[in-house]
């Protein structure tokens, strides 16, 4: 197996790992990014982002990762395609195997791995992917602006899409599985106290209907009775959760129950030293594309703070030496 020394591994190729390459490249640092098994991440499945600034006309989620790689490969940023499938944090420099052939010895790493969205597993959702199907109602839903959508989930995230459609569909059905919410007691209250959101109680989505222009319905089962029923929609809004891409830290990096990494406050500074998470990877809050630079720009500043300090211990210890 070849081994590489380098001082700045980027791990993932989102919004937060592009920023961070940028900036890591725009130091003198001469990063190494390995793009992971999606490249340009969640935004390359994303039909129209309209919400990131500089795009006053928007852009389509796969151009836009085009024009970040561009910017990233400009300032010299050695993009390479590949997965990570195994990393040992347990020493220094930090290691990290890619595709099983090639190990990398990296003085720091930043983690950009991202999330990925939870579905039902309908072969229709991956039908009407983008067409009417979304897992992220801030992304879209000002497109089904004026039409009815529905909303599939019980939890915190799926209230809080609910209620936040409400304010730009005229009806928002949310579909809940079972006879009650698992949301907080104050998100219970907002969704039930909003008139144009309808909540189906003990439902199911059974399939997405649709056509040549996107998503039309939603077939829902009631699971107590059996009875089905068309709902006549245009958005359908997945909101049962995301699942960090983190499992490959879990022997390393602290994470909360979900998988998400912990960082120090106003750091993205992990618990292994040299070592930095950034993006969805570890916000389970906002989970935007523009929140996800914000970190990768923290990211990189906290690797080259850090290895200037090495830098300096090293320069200090040989001068006493000497």
């Amino acid at each position: 197996m070849t081994t590489e020394k380098i001082k700045v591994l980027i791990i993932g190729s989102g919004p937060a790992g592009y920023t961070a390459a940028v900036y890591a490249s725009r130091a003198g640092l001469n990063p190494v990014m390995i793009t992971g098994g999606q490249p340009g991440g969640q935004l390359t499945t994303t039909n129209d982002v309209e919400n990131y600034p500089g795009y006053p006309e928007g852009i389509n989620g796969p151009q836009m990762m085009m024009d970040f790689q561009k910017q990233a490969e400009r300032f010299g940023t050695d993009i390479r395609y590949g997965l990570v499938t195994k990393v040992d944090f347990s020493g220094y420099p930090h290691k990290v195997i890619v595709d099983d052939k090639h190990e990398i010895e990296a003085e720091s790493v930043i983690i950009s791995t991202g999330a990925s969205a939870k579905y039902l597993g309908l072969p229709s959702e991956e039908t009407y992917a983008n067409k009417g199907v979304s897992a992220c109602a801030v992304c879209d839903g000002f497109f089904y602006k004026g039409q009815n959508v529905a909303v599939v989930g019980g939890g915190d995230t799926a209230a809080e899409e609910a209620t936040y459609l409400a304010n730009l569909c005229p009806k928002v059905y949310l579909l809940v599985r079972r006879d009650e919410l698992r949301a907080s007691q104050i998100m219970q209250e907002r969704v039930l106290n909003t008139p144009n959101i309808e909540v189906l109680w003990n439902t199911e989505a059974e399939e997405v209907l649709g056509d040549d222009t996107g998503v039309t319905g939603v077939r829902v089962i009631n699971n107590q009775t059996k009875e089905t029923q068309d709902l006549d929609v245009k958005g359908f809004f997945v909101a049962i959760g995301h699942q960090p891409n983190t499992e490959i830290f879990k022997d390393y990096l602290d994470m909360d129950e979900a998988g998400y990494l912990v960082v120090k406050p106003g750091s993205s500074k992990t618990n292994v030293e040299g070592v930095f998470a950034t993006g969805d990877a570890a916000d389970k809050i906002y989970r935007q594309a523009v929140t996800a630079a914000g970190t990768g720009c923290m990211g990189a500043l906290d690797a080259e703070r850090f290895l200037a300090e090495k830098e300096f211990e090293a320069s200090k210890a040989s001068e006493e030496v000497a």
